[in-house]
């Protein structure tokens, strides 16, 4: 399995000034079911996402590192010290699991408090106040979590995972279940942590999720690494492929006619239901900058533009058949 970046092993910590995180031929099986197969990268300070469909691995790598599984092989390393022969490494890591891991009977600030005291925290009420200020929760802080809402919910265990001021914040899947005003506060917040200098290190298996998170990916296929690097890369190798478009306008047919006999366009259907059309591309960016231009100049207006195939599938698509 090639990968589009060209990353590898010798190469796989390109890019990062200094790897925080080093994972090196990790695999997890359990019994006869390998999770993780031989596994190897670095991240540094920034925000790095983690993506793959369900059942990739994604959950099995991020528990490993954060030392809640032993890996059946191979080693992680935080700061160039194995972790397993360091347990105090882990007081370094943030961890945000997917499942809720909430006390719904406690307040925000008893919840986080509760979690500065486990870590053994010098200064407790200061540590706790300002985790639930940096996840701008200081204003719902004496609401009991139950009260919360899924987004609210999210970001409380940010704040809990802050607490002690760790330099590594694991994220799994943080954004599922959120509506999109709740989504973008969360993206902001990871962004800012990762800009502050934090290395955060978050899992999604949606692709439009990873792209506004971070610059910097891991693609993960069936327990194997199938790409590193620059997000905005592997998206361009993509674009330079075959893919599916659907565009919904006034005068479908007209359109439709005048695409086909434009470069880039292999074929063009009319659809019923939904009443559109189905564009066929070998360079969807061409296709994207043709459309505006076609429909303005024949007095089109333009409904919908949309890609079917543009989500995770598509990258694996395209790194796999490489």
């Amino acid at each position: 399995m090639a990968t589009p970046t060209a990353t590898p092993n010798g190469e796989l910590h390109a890019g990062i000034e200094k790897a925080t995180v080093e994972i090196e031929h990790l695999s997890k099986w359990y019994g006869d079911v390998v999770a993780v197969a031989d596994v190897s990268f670095g991240i540094g300070p920034g925000v790095t996402g983690l993506l793959g469909p369900n059942g990739a691995g994604k959950s099995s790598i991020l528990k490993v590192l954060a030392g809640l599984l032993k890996p059946s092989a191979g080693e992680v390393r935080i700061m160039g010290r194995p972790v397993r022969s360091d347990i105090h490494l882990f007081r370094l890591i943030g961890m945000v699991p997917e499942q809720e891991m909430v006390y719904p009977y406690l307040t925000g600030r008893e919840f986080v408090r509760l979690n500065a005291s486990l870590q053994g925290v010098t200064d407790i009420d200061g540590a706790t106040q300002r985790a639930l200020v940096t996840a701008d929760l200081g204003d719902a802080a004496e609401r009991r979590i139950g009260g919360y809402s899924k987004g609210m919910r999210q970001r409380i265990k940010i704040a809990a995972a802050l607490v002690h001021d760790p330099e590594i914040l694991v994220l799994d899947e943080p954004l599922t279940g959120t509506d999109p005003v709740q989504r973008v506060q969360l993206i902001q917040l990871i962004q800012k942590l990762g800009a502050h200098g934090k290395t955060v290190f978050v899992s999604s298996h949606v692709l439009h999720e990873v792209e506004r998170l971070a610059d910097r990916i891991i693609v993960i296929v069936n327990g194997k690494l199938a790409a590193v690097g620059d997000f905005h890369a592997i998206r361009d190798k993509i674009d330079e492929h075959a893919r599916t478009i659907r565009v919904k306008s006034t005068n479908d047919r007209d359109l439709a006619s005048m695409l086909i006999t434009t470069p880039h366009v292999t074929s063009v259907r009319i659809d019923p239901d939904p009443q559109s059309i189905v564009i066929e591309a070998e360079d969807v960016r061409a296709v994207y900058r043709l459309l505006p231009r076609i429909a303005r100049e024949h007095d089109i207006r333009l409904f919908e533009v949309t890609s079917l195939d543009d989500s995770l599938a598509s990258v694996f698509a395209y790194i796999t058949q490489r």
